[in-house]
């Protein structure tokens, strides 16, 4: 039976011939998220991209849908794996994101480490005013909670820079040459206190929400750097006020927030020692990231039409 093939990601003529010769007898519908139908979730064998929780859900709930596998652009997962059936094939494009959102958190982390935040602010205010010493990436501590694509690009990219790198994850302590140190998630706290980078990509999950919290900003240095990439549910947002207002830790730098979007009268934005970003560090800012993602799913669509091995298969009840 030929598939039906929706794709949701933005393609142009080369992209869509790279995907068409991957299944050439399948039928393609392209859309995104804001013109894709209900019908169009239904009918779909195969969907590639994020497509609207609440079409997805409603088709589930209805048992009105065809879908077999559902490769996201993403590398989060969020609420499609507690949704989607068991006998669905989840995959996410985790190995595209870590190239931009590496280089996005050396960024703000030379921006905290120099005070470079601090001169920005003084140079809005015409204030020609020295903001004291600043600290190195050389010889510092680094501790990396999640190290898959993303958090193990950081941390290359740190080693090279002269830190000591400590990685962090669920499972699996085989550690690469750019770790100096690995453990499981258990041994959060008394890592903490050796940290002057504490940086984090985690998916969301009911064992990384506010993994970060009042007890453990109190275990962290007062000079140390927190940075999060992954998702904003893994700090508690009024406990990182909290710590960033009264001094507890030198600054922190979010990409992702709780809640996110994050209100605009919400104490977080006029924290002197927090660098805010609109969950920007990936997605499509970076060409590449771009290309990354279409690889994979091009590859991935191959596989699947000839019965191969996927890659990036989410374990539902993991989350990741």
């Amino acid at each position: 039976m030929s598939k039906n093939i929706l794709v949701l990601i933005p393609v142009d003529k080369k992209h869509k011939k790279l995907l068409e010769e991957k299944a050439p007898s399948a039928n393609f519908t392209y859309a995104d998220g804001r013109s894709v139908s209900s019908a169009q979730i239904q009918e779909a064998h195969i969907i590639i991209g994020n497509p609207p929780l609440n079409m997805l859900k409603d088709s589930i709930s209805k048992s009105s849908i065809n879908l077999e596998w559902l490769q996201l652009q993403s590398a989060g997962v969020d609420k499609y794996a507690q949704i989607l059936p068991e006998n669905v094939i989840l995959t996410n494009a985790s190995g595209a994101y870590g190239l931009a959102i590496s280089e996005y958190m050396l960024g703000v982390l030379l921006m905290l480490l120099k005070k470079l935040h601090l001169y920005r602010d003084n140079q809005l205010g015409a204030k020609w005013a020295y903001e004291g010493q600043v600290k190195s990436i050389y010889n510092s501590t680094a501790l990396i909670i999640g190290v898959g694509d993303i958090g193990g690009e950081f941390a290359k990219k740190l080693k090279a820079l002269g830190a000591y790198t400590i990685g962090m994850r669920r499972k699996n302590l085989n550690k690469p040459d750019y770790l100096d140190e690995l453990y499981t998630m258990e041994h959060l706290s008394e890592l903490l206190p050796r940290a002057d980078i504490v940086a984090m990509s985690l998916p969301e999950t009911d064992l990384t929400k506010k993994i970060i919290n009042r007890e453990s900003l109190k275990l962290m240095k007062k000079d140390a750097v927190l940075i999060n990439v992954g998702r904003g549910s893994a700090i508690d947002t009024d406990a990182l006020c909290d710590a960033l207002e009264n001094g507890q830790i030198l600054g922190a730098a979010l990409d992702v927030t709780d809640p996110e979007p994050l209100p605009k009268d919400h104490r977080l934005w006029k924290i002197k020692n927090a660098v805010i970003t609109p969950h920007v560090s990936g997605g499509y800012s970076l060409q590449e990231t771009y290309e990354r993602i279409v690889r994979i799913c091009a590859n991935n669509l191959e596989a699947y039409v000839n019965g191969n091995k996927l890659v990036n298969v989410v374990n539902k009840s993991e989350g990741y």
